[in-house]
């Protein structure tokens, strides 16, 4: 089993898609999405899928609310040709959106 990790997103503070990544077809996928400021933070993450670069599908939606920091996340076996993670709302003193891809592969 090799697992392979990704940013999608890194410190993020504003709304908006991050960069396509061409993460491997095959395989399982995870994505998590952690939210990290001062006091009440909250923000909501789609991870969105194509395979044409033009028009994206929204696969999950991570919402995030915390004291400081949250985490979440999902899995998916769907094989899309790109993802991409698009921050749709965030609020909270410094509030920051990070957004990790994981690839496993069974080879």
């Amino acid at each position: 089993m090799t697992v392979k990790l990704e940013k999608l997103l890194d410190g993020v503070t504003i709304t908006g898609a991050g960069a396509s990544s061409a993460l491997a077809q095959r395989g399982a996928k995870s994505f998590q999405a952690t939210v990290a400021g001062t006091g009440a933070v909250t923000a909501t993450v789609k991870i969105q899928a194509t395979n044409d670069q033009v028009s994206w599908l929204d696969i999950g939606t991570i919402t995030l609310s915390g004291t400081t920091t949250a985490s979440d996340g999902f899995a998916s076996d769907a094989p899309w040709g790109y993802y991409r993670a698009n921050v749709t709302a965030i609020s909270g003193t410094s509030a920051a959106v990070t957004v990790t891809a994981g690839n496993v592969s069974w080879s």
